[in-house]
């Protein structure tokens, strides 16, 4: 039989937002076991579930749309699917889409382009002068920065920034950064390059951006 591969689209939030990417991974395996579903396994001698997150999350970050793909050996409808798995993932785990993808499509990782985050930052600095900043950074040429004792150029990273809402206290970022193997935007580095790295700030991922086909 033809295996099933389910793409899932899920929310996290609570105290997941500090579970690592494995973590996230063996959670969606145990779900799947729970939930019933059979899951197709991997080949040698340590066979695991065949699960692969689209993109690991940064500890301490929440997300609105992160994506996972789910190999199972034995066919389901997709809404039963994602009934039995909501009834069984752990608080902080939401699903919010299921979809099935063709076998033959690309590794969900590499089909991963960019990603989307809405940064709260409290601050005391005007909003007025953090809009000029923004401005200042989107127009410069590059962004020399350094990342583990290499230099790299964060400006190309960065697709979009705004300044999303603002209120007494706090301002909210939008940011679309790019998130392709070895060229991948943070927004710590980003609120870095704003002179707002030193303030109270929470990050949640929007969602994942995919290339075509």
């Amino acid at each position: 039989m033809t295996p099933q591969r389910l793409r899932i689209t899920y929310a996290v939030d609570g105290p997941l937002r500090y579970a690592s990417n494995l973590d996230l991974v063996r959670a969606w395996a145990r779900a799947t076991r729970r939930a019933g579903l059979v899951p197709l396994y991997s080949g040698g001698f340590n066979a695991r579930p065949r699960i692969q997150n689209g993109a690991a999350l940064p500890v301490g970050f929440s997300a609105r749309g992160e994506m996972v793909d789910l190999w199972l050996s034995q066919r389901v409808e997709i809404a039963a699917a994602r009934q039995a798995l909501a009834a069984v993932l752990p608080a902080g785990l939401a699903i919010r889409h299921v979809v099935e993808v063709d076998e033959a499509e690309p590794a969900l990782p590499t089909r991963v382009q960019a990603a989307e985050y809405a940064v709260t930052v409290e601050t005391g600095e005007p909003h007025h002068e953090i809009r000029q900043r923004v401005a200042n950074l989107l127009s410069a040429a590059s962004l020399p920065r350094e990342r583990r004792g290499r230099p790299y150029d964060l400006r190309p990273l960065i697709e979009e920034l705004a300044v999303a809402q603002e209120r007494a206290g706090a301002v909210l970022l939008h940011m679309r950064l790019a998130a392709r193997e070895g060229a991948t935007g943070r927004p710590e580095q980003v609120l870095d390059a704003l002179g707002l790295e030193e303030g109270f700030f929470t990050i949640c991922r929007q969602r994942l951006l995919l290339s075509e086909g």
